[in-house]
């Protein structure tokens, strides 16, 4: 009887059947670490400003406290953008000429805002109260990273629900005093895990419901 397919043809088949099975898997795969890679994270990318504003030389080389800027951290959900007479408080007798503060006169007198770009971003329904945190013994750097390294300021964590969760469940780890929430080097001292239990009791943080969906969704 004469042979009516190649002999590569069973090879073939084989390779046609795996790879119906295969290829999908590895596509789904992909689209699943895409999640966590920057490209969706935005971690570590640099967003360009419309004035080079150095977190470092502001916050390090002058020392000026993340509430000199960001006043409503303590008080609102969010932490507000300095308006442009907040830098020309200091940049009406200093630096008055520098040709890179010249878009800060102008939207001085103009009276409009500096179009500045958000650098850490949250879904449009994930609900987070920056008050909350930093009144309960979450310093800035925690959630920022070292700032006060940041030439051109980046969002350092990936804020993805997995790292939110990872806090949520055992906070003790990054709870702090009060003296030490705008602190850039505080680091968790060797016998954090007994402070933190301490500082749970100090702030009276109610941890059985931290990780209830309403906290973050609602």
């Amino acid at each position: 009887m004469p042979q009516l397919f190649p002999r590569y043809a069973s090879t073939l088949a084989s390779l046609v059947l795996v790879s119906i099975v295969a290829v999908p898997a590895g596509i789904l795969g992909l689209l699943t670490l895409l999640q966590f890679t920057s490209h969706s994270t935005r971690q570590n990318l640099v967003v360009e400003q419309p004035i080079q504003f150095s977190h470092e030389h502001h916050v390090s080389g002058l020392g000026l406290d993340c509430r000199y800027c960001h006043t409503s951290v303590e008080h609102s959900h969010f932490a507000s953008v300095p308006p442009t007479h907040t830098c020309m408080t200091c940049h009406s007798q200093l630096w008055t000429n520098a040709e890179i503060l010249a878009p800060v006169r102008q939207s001085l007198a103009e009276k409009k805002p500096i179009p500045w770009r958000r650098v850490n971003m949250l879904a449009d329904y994930v609900y987070f109260d920056h008050s909350v945190h930093v009144t309960n013994g979450i310093g800035c750097s925690t959630c920022h990273g070292r700032v006060d390294r940041m030439p051109q300021v980046r969002q350092a964590m990936a804020l993805t629900m997995g790292w939110c969760l990872d806090c949520h469940r055992d906070p003790t780890r990054h709870l702090r005093p009060e003296s030490e929430i705008y602190n850039m080097d505080w680091i968790p001292p060797p016998d954090q895990a007994q402070r933190g239990r301490e500082l749970i009791r100090h702030y009276m943080i109610r941890t059985e419901h931290l990780t209830d969906c309403t906290r973050c969704h609602r």
